[in-house]
């Protein structure tokens, strides 16, 4: 369930739930267009009569950064992914004429970083962290004629100051908001199922009313529940509530809903609380529309993780908040596909590394049935690069993490809050105490219904495990060494239990698999991405550490993890190129099954020789050995080479590939799942020949017009009979006709600098595409071309999307800034 609503939407809200006579209820217009951008810091950009002469017109969310272009130089570094950083100014009319007794807010979901704000050129806020949401009350400055101008500034020329690529810019969504003087304050609305059984559930609301006004003033809450399938299903009304000037309260309610649909991983049902504020003649002040999920979650010391009763692995990874060629603005169509992808792999949980991701993310996990770890932190008082957080922690972490866990605590897919991620302050217990302490004070404070961990960095050299830190945490969590957790779980079983970030080796997966205390792993990483290329050093830009390379498209050892973690048969058939993988070549007998050899493997870990491949077109035509690797999860696999059976092998109880050496003969190799009643799943590997021509694919048929819509347009380089040709270095060049627009390219490539934005890209291992957008109502066309082949044509409709907002109002009108 998306929580954005239209004002389609909104209207529909009101006819469900008509508003009370004489309603003023809160209005929500998203402010995406018409920003005056310019790059650079000019003297008095904040000032009402500044000029603009020379600003481009952008919308938001924007990443300016992603243009690059990257260079060797670059002040952030590998850290960035050597893309640029500095400081940029935005600015935009607002339209809007104050009326008394109503409050007046602006809402950033994100500005990357060191932002201040003003209107009409009064300063009105300022915040060092990217990645927390914003709202400031611009009432007292907004001019009675109606015309006014606020100005932005994100800076992010003190570099590195992250470890990876952030972006920059006003990178995520922005509203303005008007409330009644009486109203919810940001995040001040908590719905929770207090008690849960098959045959009702009690739901507690805790609502936070705030009177801006200069009069006491009265004040009642309705709650009106409805169900997943649109239906009241249940509402209640407080007492009335005096509210002083200028003060805040609390008001609490409860109420039973019957026979609950519960939130679950394989039923992501979503429940709706509708929350108005009304005064003493029943007029609504204020509305808030609050999504959430009645679940039971809960780590327990022997057995792990348990959602609604079923005890449940978590098979997670961990996401950085990039989304490739976009940048750090990213559209949630692009989440959509990748979140769908590692979930077809079989993954069950996301950690969002190393800060909380945007409100539409948790929208997203909370529709597709996703566990999430929502992390706060990359570092407290001990710096890791020079211009981090670090520097503002002490002063703004007790805000920072309270804004954080209000705005997010509403989602069902949230089961555990991480307060960090391989903080060095371990090494100095005394202040790394004092910090976790502050810490959980104020989730537990905000949100006493989840457990916090972090993601303990070698515990046993600090001393984590021996000087009580670890055991300040509800779930303790450590980053790699499996068993060096295990370990400490079995010097104290009463310990919960959790892998924080993990590697992609068979010897990461079988600790966590085989050890029921184990409540699950984030593997890292779930998906390639921007930055922390300091490591390999120029010309790489980005990580390839994913399941998943950066369009979306899953590496190797993406399909090996789905025969591991996927719940319905899987089977992948690739290639390995190690002459000794699976002991001597034969011409088909399949020999036994030989011990794994890793293709990924953990941080500080020696790496063995890897040549995996999806495809039966090695370089070498001639005869020579190869081998057939297959992950599965069927009982029993049958190989075949051009038609020709090579055996059958059973599943591994150690989870390691089956394997077939043969002799190499181009044609066909082919795996088919042999289990009863699997008829059906199979995969094969064939042999290409010359590259003739270019196949086009699309994510989906239809594609809207706002930001958050687009369709991944896949080509791929093919022969005469459609297989893809592996080894093409094709320069692709793509063009968009009609009702679209073309966003950018990518291949994947950690070191290709091309801009994103460019129509033009190289293909790698024969693939690239092209991120697009419809443009109105009609159709457009992507056409694909490259010299020497025969160029492709997808033909795709544009629909017009009804103006979306992340709207938490009620059935107000909308309108336009």
């Amino acid at each position: 369930m998306d929580r954005s609503i239209s004002r389609l939407a909104m209207l529909i809200a009101g006819l469900a739930f008509p508003p009370l006579a004489g309603a003023t209820d809160r209005i929500t217009t998203p402010l995406n267009t018409n920003w005056h951008f310019v790059q650079g810091d000019p003297e008095g950009a904040e000032r009402v009569d500044a000029s603009v002469e020379g600003w481009r017109t952008v919308s938001v969310p924007h990443d300016w950064a992603i243009a690059g272009p990257v260079a060797a130089d670059a002040k952030a570094g590998g850290e960035n992914g050597f893309f640029p950083t500095g400081i940029a100014w935005y600015r935009r009319d607002l339209n809007i004429t104050p009326v008394p007794n109503r409050r007046y807010f602006v809402e950033f979901d994100g500005i990357m970083e060191r932002s201040g704000v003003w209107v009409n050129g009064h300063h009105v806020g300022y915040r060092p962290m990217g990645y927390v949401s914003l709202r400031y009350d611009i009432t007292r400055h907004l001019r009675p004629d109606g015309h006014n101008v606020i100005a932005v500034r994100a800076d992010t020329a003190a570099a590195p100051s992250s470890r990876w690529y952030n972006g920059s810019g006003i990178y995520r969504h922005v509203r303005l908001i008007e409330t009644d003087d009486v109203h919810i304050p940001q995040g001040g609305a908590f719905v929770r199922a207090s008690f849960v059984d098959a045959d009702t559930a009690t739901l507690s609301v805790s609502t936070e009313l705030h009177n801006a006004g200069g009069v006491s003033r009265d004040a009642v809450i309705e709650v009106i529940v409805t169900d997943p399938a649109g239906r009241e299903a249940g509402r209640m009304r407080s007492p009335a509530t005096s509210l002083p000037a200028g003060r805040t309260q609390m008001v609490g309610n409860a109420l039973r809903i019957r026979s609950p649909r519960r939130w679950d991983v394989n039923d992501p049902a979503m429940y709706r609380a509708t929350i108005r504020v009304l005064d003493g003649n029943d007029r609504v002040l204020d509305t808030e529309n609050v999504p959430f999920g009645v679940r039971q979650a809960e780590f327990r010391a022997d057995t792990g993780f348990w959602l609604n009763g079923r005890n449940i692995k978590l098979k997670g990874v961990a996401l950085h908040h990039d989304g490739g060629a976009v940048g750090a603005a990213v559209p949630i169509a692009v989440w959509r596909q990748r979140l769908t992808a590692l979930k077809s792999l079989g993954v069950n949980a996301i950690r969002t590394a190393h800060n909380v991701p945007s409100p539409e993310l948790l929208d997203l996990t909370d529709e597709l049935g996703l566990l999430v770890m929502d992390e706060w932190f990359d570092q407290w008082n001990v710096a890791k690069t020079p211009e981090d957080y670090h520097l503002f922690f002490s002063d703004w972490h007790k805000r920072d993490a309270a804004d954080m866990i209000r705005r997010d605590r509403n989602h069902p897919s949230i089961v555990i809050w991480s307060a960090g991620n391989e903080i060095h302050d371990t090494a100095y217990p005394v202040q790394a105490k004092a910090a976790l302490r502050s810490l959980l004070d104020i989730a537990h404070a905000n949100d006493p219904t989840r457990p916090v961990t972090m993601g303990l960095f070698r515990p046993n050299v600090t001393g984590d495990y021996a000087n009580g830190f670890a055991d300040m945490l509800d779930v303790v969590g450590q980053n790699y060494r499996e068993n060096e957790l295990a370990a400490a779980h079995r010097q104290d079983p009463r310990r919960r239990i959790l892998g924080t970030e993990n590697g992609h080796n068979r010897t990461n997966w079988l600790p966590v698999r085989d050890n029921p205390a184990y409540a699950g792993m984030f593997l890292w990483t779930g998906i390639d991405y921007l930055g922390e290329a300091n490591r390999a050093g120029w010309p790489f830009i980005s990580r390839h550490t994913g399941l998943l390379d950066r369009t979306g498209a899953p590496h190797i050892r993406g399909l090996e993890r789905s025969s591991w973690w996927s719940e319905t048969p899987v089977i992948h058939v690739v290639r390995n190129a190690i002459p000794d993988a699976a002991g001597p070549a034969t011409d088909g007998a399949g020999g036994p099954n030989q011990p794994v050899l890793p293709t990924m493997i953990a941080v500080a870990t020696p790496q063995p020789p890897v040549a995996l491949f999806d495809d039966w077109t090695p370089a070498n035509a001639a005869p020579h050995p190869e081998t057939i690797e297959v992950y599965s999860n069927c009982q029993r696999v049958e190989a075949f080479l051009n038609g020709r059976s090579l055996g059958s092998l059973p599943i591994n109880a150690d989870a390691s590939p089956r394997r077939w050496a043969v002799t190499y003969a181009p044609g066909e190799v082919r795996a088919i799942c042999r289990d009863p009643g699997a008829a059906g799943i199979s995969d094969r590997l064939r042999t290409a020949g010359r590259p003739a021509a270019i196949l086009l694919s699309a994510d989906t048929a239809t594609v809207g017009s706002d930001f958050d819509s687009m369709t991944y347009v896949r080509a791929t380089v093919v022969d005469a009979r459609g297989v893809t040709v592996p080894d093409t270095e094709h320069l692709l060049h793509f063009a968009v006709d009609g009702a679209g627009e073309l966003i950018a390219t990518d291949n994947g490539s950690v070191t290709d600098h091309r801009p994103f934005a460019s129509p033009d890209r190289q293909t790698r291992d024969g693939r690239a595409v092209a991120l697009a957008r419809g443009a109105g109502d009609g159709r457009f066309a992507v056409r694909v071309s490259a010299d020497g082949l025969s160029p492709g044509t997808i033909r795709l409709r544009s629909r017009r999307n009804v103006d979306m907002s992340r709207d938490r109002g009620g059935a107000g009108d909308g309108r336009t800034g």
